[in-house]
C-alpha cells in the first residue's frame, strides 16, 4: 500500500506557485487562469503522486455492494466501509466529498444564507419540547452521559436553529435572516444500503429561514429553491422537483430534488402532458363523483371455493351467471381488498388499522407511513387474527371493520370507494364473497386515506391526463415549517407596533454525502468512475507509461511541475514497480476527467504525449511543447 505523502517533498505537497501566494477577488489564486467558480481559496493547487497517496485500488468490489457507486467508490479506493451504514473516507474520497461541499458552500453564500455549527451530540430538552423525541422513534440515536442526563445525535437541527435565533434575535429588525451548516447527520436506518445513498452516518447541508410573514417566507422558500437549481447544475446532476410530503419535519408546502435513476429508493410520478410531477407519497387521488342509490342491484352472498387469490375470484365470479356484473365483466377493480395493519405510535401503543384499497392495487406501505407518521405501520401476522376472531383472513369484508361492527378496528378507505359504487368483496366468512356490496348503502367506512399504490396510467390531479412512474434518489428537500417550532419554543420579537410577532420558518436540506454518490452512479460507466471537472479529486490525471531509467519520467517530472504552475490539480502516477496496463486501469476507473499519458510518443522527433478524454474516450496526441496550454483549455471547459 502507499505511504502518505511525505512533507518534506517539494512537489507532493507545495501549493502551486509557492504558498504564500495570493487570492484574487474571486478566491483564484493570483495569476491562476482557473475554471469559473473554482479553484477556491481551499482548493490550492497540488501535485499528488500516487507513489505516495495512501491509496490502494481493487479489480472486484466487496459482495455487498450491490449498485455502480457503491461499487466503483470502494474499487477506487474512495471509501471504506466501517459498519452497517458507515463509511470512512481516504484521501481521494475525501477531497471528492469536500469540493461538493465548497459548491453548496458557494451558492448557499450567493444566496444570502450564512454559515454557522452546531455539535452532533444535542440534549433531550429542546426535542422533547417540540415532541419528536418521542416522534422519532427507533430512528433516533439516544444516549446517556455519565450523569444520567439523556442527549440524542441529532437527526436534524431545526429545534437547535430556533434556539439559536431566539437567543440573538429580539426585534424585527433583526429579520429576516438565513442560516445553515454542512454538518454530521445520524439516523439509526433499520435497512442501510446501497452504499452512500442510505446510511446511518452522513453529511447534510441543512438551512433554515426565519419571516416575520408568510409573504416572507415564501421569498425565502423560493430563494432556496434557485440556489439548489444552481449547486445541482453544478455538479452536472439531473434533477427532477416533485411535490413531497413533510413527514416529520411538519410544515406544509414540500418540496423534493430527485435525480432520476433506477437504483433511487423514490418513487414518483410525472404527467405526461403538463408539468406536474410527485412523490407517490403525495400523490392525490382524483375523486370520482357519488353514484345515486336508487335502482342499484341488492349485494347478494356467495360461496367462491377455490379463490384464493383476486385474479382466480374476478374469473370465478365472471363464469357464474349469478354472479356476473349486469354490463360488463367485473374487473380486479371491481373488488374490494381490505388489508389489516398494525400501528406501532411513538410512545410504544400500537393500534390496529384496516385500508381498503381496489383488488389491482396492493397497499403502498411507504404512501401508508407518509400519511400515518409518526406512527409506523406493520403487517398483521397469525398471533395478530387469532385476538380478532371476526376477521377471517382473505376474506374479510366492511361487515367486520369500523368502529360499529365486532372488531372496531378503524376502517379506512381509498378515495375511489365512492357512495354509491358496487364491490365483490370478503363476506367475512371462509370461501364467501359477497357481490355488489355498495359503499354508503351497505356500508360506511370511517374515512378515506391515500395508501393505494399508484400505477401507470393513473389520472393527473392536475389534467387529467395519463401519469408515468420512475424512480429517484432523494438529493434535496424544501419545507415551508410555519410556525411549529418558533411556538413550541417561544421563539418571538418584538413587532414594528411593539407587539410581540411568531417567526414563520422553512427548512432545506442538500444531502452532501449522498449528492456524491448520486453523481458517482449518474456520470460512471462500465470500467469506472467519470467524475464532472468540478467535483473531481483532480484536473489532469498524468500517467507516466515507460520503464524506469527511460525519458519518460523526467519528461513526465517536468510535465507535472509545469501544469502546477498554470494552475491545473494534478495526480500523477509516478509508481515504480507497477505495470503501464495496471496505471492505465487505475486512472480509467479513478475518474478524473482528463488523463494525459507520457509514454511512447516522448521517444519521437517531435516528442509528444497521448491525451484522453475520460468521458468521451476521444484521445488526441499533442506535442509536448503545446501539451501545457493544450491542458488548460481543456480543463477550463
Amino acid at each position: 500500500m502507499n505511504r502518505p505523502s511525505d512533507p518534506s517533498d517539494p512537489v507532493a505537497l507545495r501549493p502551486a506557485g509557492g504558498a504564500d501566494r495570493e487570492l484574487d477577488d474571486t478566491g483564484r489564486q493570483a495569476g491562476n487562469p482557473g475554471r469559473p467558480g473554482s479553484p477556491a481559496s481551499d482548493r490550492f493547487t497540488t501535485v499528488l503522486r500516487m507513489s505516495k497517496l495512501f491509496l490502494k485500488t481493487q479489480r472486484e468490489a466487496p459482495a455487498e455492494a450491490e449498485i455502480a457507486s457503491h461499487q466503483l467508490l470502494i474499487r477506487a479506493g474512495y471509501i471504506r466501509r466501517v459498519a452497517p451504514g458507515g463509511f470512512a473516507w481516504l484521501p481521494l474520497g475525501w477531497e471528492v466529498l469536500r469540493n461538493v461541499e465548497r459548491i453548496v458552500r458557494e451558492e448557499m453564500n450567493a444566496a444570502g444564507t450564512q454559515e454557522v455549527h452546531f455539535p452532533a451530540l444535542l440534549p433531550r430538552e429542546p426535542y422533547e419540547t417540540s415532541n419528536r423525541w418521542t416522534e422519532y422513534g427507533d430512528n433516533l440515536f439516544r444516549l446517556v452521559d455519565r450523569r444520567g442526563a439523556d442527549f440524542l445525535l441529532a437527526p436534524t437541527h431545526e429545534e437547535m436553529f430556533t434556539l439559536m435565533v431566539k437567543d440573538v434575535a429580539a426585534s424585527y429588525k433583526d429579520l429576516p435572516v438565513s442560516l445553515y451548516q454542512i454538518q454530521t447527520k445520524y439516523r439509526d436506518e433499520a435497512r442501510p444500503r446501497a452504499g452512500l445513498l442510505r446510511t446511518r452516518e452522513f453529511v447534510m447541508k441543512d438551512s433554515y429561514s426565519f419571516d416575520l410573514t408568510d409573504e416572507g417566507l415564501d421569498a425565502s422558500y423560493q430563494m432556496h429553491r434557485d440556489a439548489y437549481v444552481k449547486l445541482f447544475e453544478r455538479m452536472h446532476l439531473p434533477y427532477v422537483i416533485v411535490s413531497a410530503m413533510s413527514g416529520a419535519m411538519g410544515g406544509s408546502k414540500s418540496e423534493e430534488f430527485l435525480a432520476p435513476m433506477d437504483v433511487g429508493e423514490d418513487t414518483y410520478i410525472r404527467c405526461t402532458s403538463c408539468d406536474y410531477a410527485a412523490n407517490v407519497e403525495a400523490v392525490t387521488t382524483p375523486v370520482p363523483d357519488d353514484i345515486a342509490l336508487d335502482g342499484l342491484r341488492e349485494a347478494v352472498v356467495h360461496d367462491t371455493p377455490g379463490t384464493p387469490t383476486i385474479g382466480s375470484l374476478v374469473e370465478f365470479v365472471n363464469q357464474d351467471e349469478s354472479m356476473r356484473h349486469p354490463d360488463r365483466d367485473w374487473t380486479a377493480a371491481d373488488t374490494l381488498k381490505n388489508i389489516v395493519v398494525n400501528l406501532k405510535h411513538p410512545d410504544g401503543t400500537i393500534e390496529p388499522l384496516a385500508v381498503g384499497v381496489p383488488g389491482n392495487r396492493d397497499v403502498d406501505m411507504k404512501r401508508l407511513d407518509a400519511v400515518v407518521a409518526p406512527a409506523e405501520a406493520t403487517p398483521f401476522d397469525e398471533d395478530d387474527f387469532k385476538k380478532y376472531p371476526s376477521l377471517k383472513k382473505g376474506y374479510i369484508g366492511p361487515g367486520a371493520l369500523g368502529q360499529d361492527n365486532a372488531s372496531g378496528i378503524r376502517y379506512l378507505v381509498d378515495p375511489r370507494v365512492v357512495t354509491g359504487t358496487a364491490w365483490v368483496t370478503g363476506a367475512d366468512e371462509y370461501n364467501r364473497h359477497v357481490i355488489d356490496l355498495t359503499a354508503g348503502r351497505d356500508f360506511t367506512p370511517d374515512g378515506v386515506i391515500e395508501a393505494a399504490q399508484v400505477l401507470d396510467g393513473d389520472v393527473c390531479p392536475k389534467c387529467g391526463s395519463d401519469v408515468e412512474i420512475a424512480r429517484g434518489i432523494e438529493i434535496g428537500h424544501i419545507f415551508q415549517l410555519g410556525r411549529k417550532y418558533a411556538e413550541a419554543l417561544d421563539l418571538w420579537v418584538q413587532g414594528e407596533d411593539g407587539k410581540p410577532v411568531t417567526p414563520t420558518m422553512g427548512s432545506y436540506g442538500v444531502g452532501v454525502t449522498r449528492g456524491l454518490a448520486a453523481v458517482a452512479e449518474a456520470t460512471c460507466d462500465e470500467i469506472g468512475l467519470c467524475w464532472p471537472r468540478e467535483i473531481a479529486p483532480a484536473d489532469v490525471h498524468l500517467v507516466m507509461a515507460g520503464k524506469e531509467g527511460g525519458p519518460q519520467r523526467p519528461a513526465a517530472e517536468e510535465l507535472a511541475g509545469q501544469l502546477e504552475a498554470a494552475g491545473l490539480r494534478v495526480l500523477f502516477d509516478d509508481r515504480i514497480k507497477v505495470s503501464p496496463g495496471v496505471r492505465f486501469k487505475d486512472a480509467e476507473l479513478i475518474g478524473v476527467p482528463t488523463i494525459a499519458v507520457v509514454g511512447r510518443g516522448i521517444d519521437e522527433d517531435v516528442p509528444t504525449i497521448e491525451v484522453k478524454d475520460r468521458r468521451s474516450g476521444d484521445r488526441s496526441d499533442i506535442a509536448l511543447a503545446d501539451a501545457v496550454a493544450h491542458l488548460v483549455a481543456a480543463c477550463s471547459d
